[in-house]
């Protein structure tokens, strides 16, 4: 668990830093889950949007957890030299996508379309939600949203060779996003404009950058370790 815990504080900047991209694809789901609730029903829309974003948050880790079983195959070979480089390499493109220096990360998100074109239209008929069951079964479909980001920390996940490990980041992953879409649902403005601020997103890129290349193998582990 130590040597996981930079990869873990890493997942956690990702989703929290990557929270205006999950804006874009879930704040207007956000939006139609709290519309029809009063405002005086603060409590009820609060359980709403919990259930609904932990059963989304279970879904990324599910997606780890199978998708750590092709890395751990994968780490058990030679490939697992270059599976690292790889995860570095991914950590690097995340945090340039979270400082706001390249998107290239979205154009994977074609990679998941063919699935969601049969989940989307079962996660539809759950709506309006209205109970806390709905709202949780709705979560663990989105979670299934064709998604740039959390593709990208899939494949970084994935690349740690071990099913749990993996699933242990696409959770912490998922926990880093719930405050944003929470306060999204929430109207809590401020929060979310905090994490949107320029300088935030820069110094979160920035880390995960140098996260990803301490990951990449070579010499200047053994000089950052010393250090």
């Amino acid at each position: 668990m130590p040597d996981l815990a930079p990869q873990l504080v890493s997942a956690l900047i990702l989703g929290l830093l990557g929270g205006g991209h999950c804006i874009g694809m879930c704040g207007g789901l956000m939006g139609a889950l709290t519309l029809a609730i009063p405002p005086e029903q603060r409590a009820r829309r609060l359980r709403l949007l919990l259930a609904y974003n932990l059963g989304r948050i279970l879904s990324y880790a599910t997606a780890g957890l199978l998708i750590g079983l092709a890395g751990w195959a994968v780490a058990n070979s030679p490939a697992a030299t270059a599976m690292r480089v790889v995860a570095g390499l991914l950590l690097v493109c995340m945090g340039l996508y979270l400082a706001g220096w390249w998107s290239g990360l979205t154009r994977i998100e074609a990679l998941g379309l063919g699935l969601w074109r049969h989940i989307q239209p079962v996660a539809s008929r759950l709506l309006p939600v209205s109970t806390v069951p709905r709202a949780l079964l709705l979560g663990a479909l989105w979670g299934w949203l064709p998604c740039g980001l959390v593709y990208s920390t899939l494949l970084w996940s994935a690349s740690q060779g071990s099913a749990g490990d993996s699933a242990l980041l696409m959770l912490a992953f998922g926990l880093g996003t719930w405050p944003v879409l929470l306060a999204t649902g929430l109207a809590a403005e401020r929060l979310t404009a905090l994490l949107r601020k320029r300088g935030v997103r820069i110094t979160g890129g920035v880390l995960v950058m140098l996260f990803g290349i301490w990951t990449l193998p070579g010499p200047h582990q053994h000089w950052l370790m010393g250090h």
